[in-house]
């Protein structure tokens, strides 16, 4: 997998001029959605570069990560004439780096791609690392591919059109770095005071979290062996989001990764030792920040069933990434049913549902 350049930018405008100026394309797009095209393509649109290129829009929102939504991509790049020496620069979160990662790896089978994250959760992981995707079958990136962007640009200034619930959003992947990496990178992620939100120390912490996982991606970058790394938190999370679309009260990502990592890390103190004063600091925030997600007893079994559908599996065995300590990661853990059912009756309690 060719290797990405991430710029953690001082001036958004200029770099990304400079940039497109130095690369050979014959056409460029831009992909936003409804809410991006509307507060954040505004703060770009007079670059010199992206002066009359096409914008591709489509709905925001998770619940549009699907195959109708990258068709109507599709279509726009064939009728407006893209070729494979075209560029498409995504514009917006997640679900647009995602999808449009996912559309330039397949259009003409494959143009190169620009990402420019417009929200924490994008900037520490949707648009860093090369995957790629779309929702599938009532299923969390079912379908997708390795595709790294030829470059990502991340400036928080974006940050400041977001709202707290999606701010909180993108900081449990931040957590979820800082957990998986040392105790250095873990305190000032911690200590950091997202009610007030200097944007400024914010952008450092974001340049150490996007550190954590190029390092990561850099050592495996086709997710063998320590990439699954960045899954912690993930294999019940991806559940409890699943499950969330099927209640029709869809949870941002990183609401589900918090909770997710909430039971995760209850895994890693039953199989693994993790202190129990780290994971009571680390509930204890988790609790300050993040609302609950409402499920019960009822609901185990089906979110049991998702996490059998989760890529990390294999030979039909659910496998977590847990850990020993900060920083100390046991990929490929193997745990019954009747402890991943206590780890979520842990969820409920800890929550108090």
């Amino acid at each position: 997998m060719a290797e990405q350049k991430v710029v953690i930018c001082q001036d958004l405008k200029a770099e990304l001029q400079a940039f497109l100026a130095g690369l050979d394309y014959d056409k460029l797009f831009v992909l936003t959605d409804t809410h991006t095209v509307e507060q954040c393509y505004p703060l770009v649109k007079d670059i010199p570069l992206l002066q009359d290129v096409p914008v591709i829009t489509v709905e925001a929102g998770d619940t549009h990560k699907n195959l109708e939504s990258l068709s109507s991509i599709w279509m726009r790049l064939s009728n407006e004439g893209a070729t494979r020496h075209s560029v498409l620069l995504n514009l917006g979160g997640g679900m647009v780096t995602d999808m449009g990662g996912f559309a330039g790896a397949t259009f003409k089978r494959g143009i190169r791609t620009i990402n420019v994250p417009t929200t924490l959760m994008a900037s520490v992981d949707a648009a860093v690392g090369g995957k790629t995707g779309i929702n599938f079958n009532g299923l969390k990136n079912e379908i997708g591919s390795f595709y790294p962007p030829l470059c990502v640009f991340i400036d928080c200034e974006f940050l400041r059109t977001l709202d707290r619930a999606n701010i909180l959003s993108g900081y449990a992947e931040m957590i979820k770095h800082a957990l998986i990496s040392s105790m250095d990178v873990y305190l000032p992620v911690m200590l950091y005071d997202i009610d007030t939100m200097n944007y400024s120390y914010l952008n450092q912490l974001v340049a150490q979290s996007v550190a954590v996982k190029e390092d990561i991606v850099a050592k495996d970058p086709k997710e063998k062996g320590i990439r699954k790394a960045l899954n912690f938190g993930h294999t019940i999370g991806h559940a409890y989001e699943s499950l969330s679309f099927q209640q029709n009260k869809p949870l941002l990502h990183g609401h589900a990764v918090a909770a997710g990592l909430v039971s995760e890390l209850y895994l890693s103190h039953k199989v693994c030792d993790f202190p129990k004063e780290k994971l009571s600091q680390v509930i204890c925030y988790l609790k300050t920040y993040y609302p609950a997600f409402f499920f019960t007893c009822k609901d185990y079994d089906r979110l049991y069933e998702l996490m059998t559908h989760d890529k990390k599996n294999e030979g039909g065995i659910i496998n977590f990434t847990l850990l020993g300590q900060i920083g100390d990661v046991r990929i490929n853990q193997h745990v019954g049913k009747d402890l991943i059912l206590e780890a979520m009756d842990f969820y409920r309690e800890s929550f108090g549902i």
